[in-house]
C-alpha cells in the first residue's frame, strides 16, 4: 500500500505552485541561453544495472525510476540518486544464540539480496542496504531461538527457508527482494564437542555388541544344527576329524594328533 503512495505523481506540476512553476520556467530558460554548453549540466547517464530516481524541488517525478542510458534533468532544481540493481551479497556477523534447549550456540549466514523497486529503495528506508543487514542479524536470532540444537544442526534448509520468507516479508516496503538465505557455520562449544563424541563413540559400542551378539547367536544355531546332523551319522564325525587333521597338517607345525574313534569308548562306558 505504501509503495502506490510514493508512486503517485508526488512530483506533478500541479503540487509545485506557482512559484515552482516559475523556477522550472527559468531553468528552462538558463538552459536553452547556455545551448549547447548546458548539456553537460542537464544530460546525465545510467549504465544497465542501475536506475536514477529524479527529485524536483524536492519531490520524486512521476513515471518511476529513469535509465537505463541517458536522461535530462534541469540544473540547480533536479537531484537524484543511482540505485544499483544487482544482486548483492553480505555475511550476517556470528550471533551467540541460547536455542530453546538452553544451548548456547554461535551461528552465522549469508544473505543474497536485490533491489526492484528503485524508488521504494530510495524514499521508503534511509539506508536500505545496512537496513537489511541488521533486520538479517535479528531475525537470525529470532528464529534460532526457536529451535532446539539438534534441529539447528539437522535443519538448515528449513531454517534458511523461514528466514528468506520473512525477511522477504519485512523489506518488501523497502523495495528489496531477499533472493536466498544461507547458514554458513554452527559453531558449538568445545566440551559439548566432546560430550557429543563421547555420546557417539558410546553409541557406536552399543550397536556393535548388539551386532557381536546377534553373530553369535546365529553361529550357536548354527552349530546345534551342524551337530544334530552328525549325531544321525556316526561316519560324519571321522570325516569331521580327518578334515581337521588336513588343516593342521597344512600349517607345517609340530602337533601330531591321534583320532580316537567315539565307539572304542563306548563299550568302557556301559561298563
Amino acid at each position: 500500500m505504501e509503495s502506490n503512495k510514493v508512486h503517485e505523481a508526488p512530483g506533478s506540476d500541479n503540487d509545485i505552485g506557482c512559484c515552482g512553476c516559475i523556477l522550472i520556467g527559468l531553468s528552462y530558460l538558463l538552459v536553452g541561453l547556455f545551448f549547447p554548453f548546458s548539456l553537460c549540466m542537464t544530460i546525465k547517464i545510467v549504465t544497465e544495472y542501475e536506475r536514477a530516481v529524479i527529485f524536483r524541488l524536492g519531490r520524486v517525478l512521476p513515471g518511476g525510476a529513469k535509465g537505463p542510458g541517458m536522461f535530462f534533468i534541469l540544473p540547480c532544481l533536479d537531484d537524484f540518486k543511482k540505485v544499483d540493481l544487482r544482486t548483492v551479497s553480505y555475511d550476517v556477523p556470528p550471533q551467540e544464540i541460547l536455542t530453546k534447549d538452553s544451548v548456547t550456540v554461535a551461528v552465522d549466514a549469508v544473505i543474497y539480496s536485490r533491489i526492484f523497486d528503485p524508488t521504494m529503495s530510495v524514499c521508503n528506508v534511509e539506508n536500505a542496504d545496512h537496513s537489511t543487514r541488521l533486520l538479517a542479524a535479528t531475525t537470525l536470532r529470532n528464529v534460532l531461538g526457536t529451535k532446539n540444537m539438534s534441529e539447528l544442526l539437522s535443519e538448515r534448509d528449513v531454517i534458511a527457508s523461514s528466514m528468506q520468507q520473512i525477511l522477504d516479508e519485512s523489506t518488501d516496503p523497502w523495495g528489496i527482494k531477499v533472493e536466498r538465505v544461507e547458514i554458513k557455520d554452527v559453531r558449538l562449544p568445545v566440551q559439548l564437542q566432546r560430550a557429543m563424541a563421547a555420546e557417539a563413540e558410546a553409541s557406536r559400542e552399543a550397536r556393535a555388541k548388539v551386532v557381536a551378539a546377534e553373530g553369535e547367536q546365529h553361529a550357536s544355531r548354527a552349530l546345534k544344527e551342524a551337530a544334530d546332523i552328525m549325531a544321525q551319522s556316526p561316519a560324519a564325525i571321522q570325516l569331521r576329524y580327518l578334515q581337521t587333521l588336513n588343516s593342521i597338517a597344512a600349517e607345517r607345525n609340530s602337533t601330531i594328533i591321534f583320532p580316537l574313534p567315539m565307539d572304542l569308548l563306548q563299550g568302557f562306558l556301559k561298563k
